[in-house]
């Protein structure tokens, strides 16, 4: 009976799949079209969030890893993305304190491009710094990857020949603003996270969160495991980074103080820690909810 169903089951799924792209792409394009900019800002603000809330689960809710450097990553990608799209006319006009530093100074590409590269740079440092950082556990892990992200903070405020210190960049090119990219991005987000938790390397993510000791017995490299979910969790952080800089066109290292993160955390345990599906919906709720309740 499991062979027969089996292959009905797997046909309904792609079915309903296929119906949930057409009616978000219908609903994308009539929002595009009919809603004011001020609608549209929030529900880019609700597709980054969902990007930022999918991968953090990754890290901590399917892996069990404490980490609470999200912002830092966000900044990577954020300050990545910026260079690599600012008109080269409008990098001379703001760099006052400092040149901007080569290759940054003669580069200009495109926002997809700008945007896998933010995501690459915030996996790198993610690598670099989650090797020494991941022999934490616990609270001590959240501890140590909270003081990164204000390190790199620090560092982005102390260093004008790459950041512009605390002038922060403006004028960003502002293509996030479209529901398609951030949007987009969210889709490409949740397929991959989706794909690593439902294969064999989510469930070793899964045998390491409830038990790291019990996993290694098993014959699950604990390591690198773990690496993997940080480094892949921080590039969509670097992702998330890099849309909401365009989406505000100006950033500086006050945009990403420890206050981001923990809102992204919020809106992890609200959803449910381990459920892509209730982290994207919960981010929509809570960033409508933010706006609504401001007064």
């Amino acid at each position: 009976m499991l062979g027969v169903n089996n292959p009905a089951r797997a046909r309904l799924k792609l079915w309903l799949t296929i119906g949930g792209l057409a009616v978000t792409a219908a609903a994308i394009w009539w929002g595009n079209a009919n809603l004011s900019n001020y609608s549209l800002r929030i529900l880019n603000l609700a597709g980054i969030n969902a990007i930022l809330a999918v991968s953090m689960n990754l890290i901590f809710g399917f892996t069990g890893l404490f980490s609470l450097g999200h912002a830092g990553f966000m900044a990577v990608g954020a300050y990545t993305c910026a260079l690599l799209t600012l008109p080269l006319a409008t990098k001379e006009s703001i760099f006052l304190l400092a040149p901007l530093a080569w290759p940054f100074s003669v580069v200009t590409v495109s926002p997809a491009l700008a945007v896998l590269l933010a995501g690459v740079a915030a996996g790198a440092m993610a690598y670099l710094t989650g090797v020494p950082v991941l022999r934490l556990r616990g609270d001590y892990l959240g501890i140590a990857t909270l003081g990164l992200a204000e390190i790199i903070r620090v560092v982005a405020n102390n260093i004008p020949a790459v950041t512009n210190g605390a002038l922060g960049l403006k004028g960003i090119p502002s293509f996030a603003s479209n529901l398609w990219w951030t949007w987009g991005c969210v889709g490409v987000t949740v397929f991959v996270i989706s794909r690593l938790v439902n294969s064999v390397y989510g469930r070793s993510l899964l045998a390491v969160r409830e038990d790291e000791v019990a996993a290694e017995i098993m014959g699950v490299n604990r390591t690198y495991h773990k690496t993997l979910a940080y480094v892949v969790g921080s590039s969509f952080a670097g992702v998330g980074g890099a849309l909401m800089g365009s989406l505000v066109t100006t950033i500086d290292p006050k945009t990403f103080g420890f206050t981001l993160t923990f809102n992204i955390l919020i809106i992890v345990v609200a959803g449910g820690l381990g459920s892509i599906t209730g982290s994207v919906i919960t981010s929509v709720i809570y960033t409508v909810l933010l706006e609504a309740l401001r007064p």
